[in-house]
């Protein structure tokens, strides 16, 4: 029988230490298992707006192949929907899903994201303004300006939001005279500025208090949400387009040591991943909006009205009165609303030069004939 070495004994010896010392941090790494995060959106169950969280939750958790486990729960399910920023920045919760004008109460500028006409942007052009023309440092600022401890990733642009549900068709801007509204962000001050008593509530409690005669209309975001929602069992006139909310995205929100304690490889996924579910969302949106305006139509008997050319143009005379004053009260709200301008004062007059009607296209197309 072959003896071995003393020599070549120390030399395995020395290989297994190694090849253990290697294995352990690989062990460890298996022990403890995937990186759970504990999340809650500002929407209840039931809505749409729910499923495009659990949609993105899903994207981060599929492709970081399940070593990233993202849990979201509807609003009130830990903290009520406006207590969201502060959930996320205490570490109650590890992150969350929403709209920066839910914040308003902490800092109005924030809501300069989700109110108003955007100086004639759209939502995509909003978002192209946050990534490209500065948006996204100013938004870092603003959250530093109030201690808010989180990484913010913005994305899914909205389509305009309607002027909202009635008991009967506003005609002029003085309807909304002592009407007692619903809305949020900087929303609040248009209507408040048109007359209205507002109230700001979460998506659940909107129709609800409708029921009960606490509001006299209401203004959410869309056929899809508002149908799910319930408001054609309270209202059957809906007002079609509006400025107060005509350039809006949602909020991916990450408790910011949570967020920054991750591997490099993982925030990278987690940035891809906003990217997609923001193309993804917004084609979604097309699809079951679309559909559930025709079923508003034809199975809830909901009658839509175009808003009125000359409550539009009382909502941009107000609108600029309003930033007017918040800008000389408040040097970040004023530093924002100039950059928005500036970039959208060159990214509108290249849409209207370049892109084709499309109106023209659908009345051609879609037109009966004969």
């Amino acid at each position: 029988m072959n003896q071995i070495k003393p020599s070549s004994r120390r030399g395995m010896l020395k290989g297994a230490i190694a090849a253990s010392a290697l294995a352990a941090p690989m062990l460890a790494k298996a022990q403890a298992g995937p990186i759970s995060m504990r999340w809650q959106s500002t929407w209840p169950a039931k809505d749409i707006f729910h499923e495009y969280a659990l949609d993105f939750a899903k994207r981060v958790n599929d492709m970081t192949g399940g070593e990233l486990k993202i849990e979201v729960l509807p609003a009130g399910a830990v903290v009520p929907a406006f207590g969201l920023l502060e959930a996320v920045t205490k570490g109650t919760l590890d992150g969350g899903h929403g709209v920066l004008g839910y914040h308003y109460g902490k800092q109005n500028a924030l809501a300069l994201w989700n109110s108003g006409p955007a100086f004639g942007m759209d939502a995509n052009m909003l978002l192209s303004w946050h990534k490209y023309g500065g948006g996204q440092q100013l938004l870092t600022k603003l959250y530093a300006s109030i201690g808010a401890n989180v990484q913010s990733f913005l994305y899914g642009p909205m389509p305009t939001q309607p002027l909202g549900w009635f008991k009967k068709p506003i005609t002029k801007a003085e309807d909304f005279k002592g009407l007692k509204f619903r809305t949020n962000g900087l929303a609040i001050d248009l209507f408040t500025a048109m007359g209205a008593a507002v109230n700001a509530l979460p998506g659940g409690e909107i129709v609800p208090a409708m029921d009960r005669g606490l509001l006299d209309a209401a203004e959410f975001n869309n056929a899809t949400s508002d149908r799910i929602l319930g408001f054609p069992d309270v209202s059957k006139v809906c007002m079609l387009q509006s400025y107060h909310q005509s350039a809006e995205t949602f909020e991916i929100m990450f408790n910011k040591a949570k967020y920054d304690g991750l591997p490099e490889k993982m925030r990278s996924i987690i940035t891809g991943a906003v990217e997609a579910s923001s193309a993804d969302m917004s084609w979604k949106a097309v699809d079951r909006y679309s559909k559930d305006y025709i079923e508003l139509q034809v199975k809830d008997k909901v009658k839509f009205y175009k808003t009125p050319d000359s409550v539009l143009q009382a909502q941009l005379e107000l609108w600029e009165g309003i930033i007017e004053k918040k800008s000389s009260e408040n040097a970040l709200f004023k530093e924002i609303v100039e950059s928005q301008k500036s970039f959208a004062a060159r990214a509108t007059k290249w849409e209207a030069d370049t892109v084709v009607s499309r109106r023209m296209a659908v009345n051609f197309f879609m037109a009966k004939k004969g």
